[in-house]
């Protein structure tokens, strides 16, 4: 929704909002835009009439500005529907759809494009650095949407992404996420496969490789081209990736297909960034920025100046040697996938993490058992439980594979990892909110008892 703000405000619109609790980056992205941002959600805020109200996903029935909204039959539509209407009706739209990897994806495919001199626009949920914003409108025909299958608003339940009517669609993943709307999986496959029958004929799909998941949706019904990527010269798919390091830092692209030998020849690709999630997600980029023009060598030489996402294994700092990341891990596999990435690049220290499961699936106790292992390549974990949870974390830190601890309180948790961690360890605060402040907390003791 911040992102959609943006982009009517650089579309020349008066923009206001309602929110709660907004925080960096988006709120400081925000208001340097000139968007004033009111806190809650009072019914006063829309009493200056506005021409529009666009309506998040997180408001429902009985929410004071709502009722007043539809009381006074104020015109609204849906953030989705209104970029949709506003702003994508004639672009090439390459939508990055996934229960994964979504905003570095998108944010790798926007940069590619950029680097390539094709002034993408955007709108993703989160700030690339090579941009230092989440979206803009972009000076060509190409925008680049993360593509959510969240539902749209509390009178349209489908999901976001079939209103963006992508050309270029990236499938990096499919599990089941979002236990507060979805029954299971199968109803998750029926939402992208919605997804599928909006791509035209002369677009593309690129999806990774060997997932029965993507391949029961696309199995469905399909009349697109689709290509594939993995990891691994024998997996089988069309953009293969070869680790030449084990943490993902360089690797070997190969390419199949019908195109001239001379196009196939193997490509390095080195950058700053690894894990082999993120390897996939560079594979997925490349491919999409292939079917609107970028070569894969262009695309390589892109990947060695991406310079990251912020909240997502972002580097706060380094005090005593203690390396502090913030990534924003919302599901299980993405904090599988993220401590073995940091785990491949561990030097001689131990990797902690320190964990808040805060998503709604997580919070209702969806993925508990799948939260037991997720931890399996940590030296030792710090779980949180949040206020308001619906069920107890004990279970899993009795059950857990490496020393675990469970915190109740912020401030008794930064004291306990400050005081424990050493030269050389890696922290890595994992949790999709705002974690009641303790990223800088952490860092402010770290640099209080090194002064001491």
């Amino acid at each position: 929704m911040g992102g959609v703000a943006l982009l009517a405000r650089e579309l020349g619109f008066r923009v206001t909002g309602s929110d709660a609790s907004v925080y960096p980056p988006m709120s400081t992205q925000l208001r340097a835009a000139g968007i004033d941002l009111m806190e809650g959600y009072l019914p006063e805020h829309l009493q200056q009439r506005p021409d529009c109200v666009v309506v998040g996903n997180a408001m429902t029935r009985g929410n004071p500005a709502v009722e007043y909204m539809l009381n006074t039959g104020l015109p609204y539509t849906s953030g989705p529907q209104w970029l949709a209407e506003h702003l994508l009706r004639d672009k090439w739209v390459l939508a990055v759809s996934g229960t994964h990897g979504k905003t570095t994806t998108s944010s790798l495919l926007a940069w590619i494009l950029e680097y390539a001199g094709m002034a993408p626009g955007f709108l993703i949920g989160g700030v690339p650095a090579n941009f230092g914003l989440s979206a803009r409108c972009g000076g060509s025909d190409f925008f680049v949407v993360e593509a959510d299958e969240y539902d749209t608003a509390f009178f349209d339940k489908r999901s976001k992404f079939v209103h963006y009517r992508p050309r270029t669609l990236t499938i990096n993943n499919l599990e089941f996420d979002h236990a507060d709307i979805f029954d299971d999986l199968a109803a998750i496959r029926r939402q992208f496969h919605h997804l599928v029958r909006c791509v035209p004929g002369e677009g593309l799909i690129v999806h990774r490789h060997g997932v029965p998941a993507i391949d029961q949706t696309l199995a469905m019904g399909c009349w697109t081209p689709t290509t594939s990527f993995g990891i691994g010269l024998e997996c089988g798919a069309s953009w293969r990736a070869e680790l030449v390091t084990p943490d993902g830092s360089r690797f070997r692209l190969h390419r199949s297909g019908k195109k001239p030998l001379a196009d196939e020849e193997p490509i390095d690709v080195s950058w700053n960034h690894y894990g082999r999630h993120n390897v996939e997600n560079a594979l997925t980029a490349m491919a999409a920025a292939r079917h609107v023009g970028v070569t894969p060598d262009v695309a390589a030489r892109a990947l060695a100046e991406f310079g990251g996402v912020k909240r997502r294994l972002e580097l706060l700092g380094t005090v005593r040697n203690v390396a502090v990341y913030d990534d924003f891990a919302h599901h299980p596999t993405a904090i599988a996938t993220t401590l073995q990435g940091l785990r491949a690049r561990a030097g001689g220290g131990r990797l902690i993490a320190l964990v808040e499961p805060r998503s709604n699936t997580m919070r209702i106790g969806e993925h508990r058992e799948q939260l037991v292992a997720a931890t399996v390549d940590a030296d030792r974990v710090y779980w949180f439980q949040p206020p308001g949870m619906d069920w107890s974390l004990d279970a899993v830190v009795a059950q857990s594979p490496v020393p675990a601890v469970l915190a109740g309180d912020i401030d008794e948790l930064v004291s306990q990892v400050a005081a424990q961690a050493c030269a050389g360890d890696q922290v890595v605060i994992m949790s999709n909110g705002n974690f009641g402040g303790i990223h800088q907390k952490l860092l402010a003791q770290l640099e209080s008892s090194e002064s001491s």
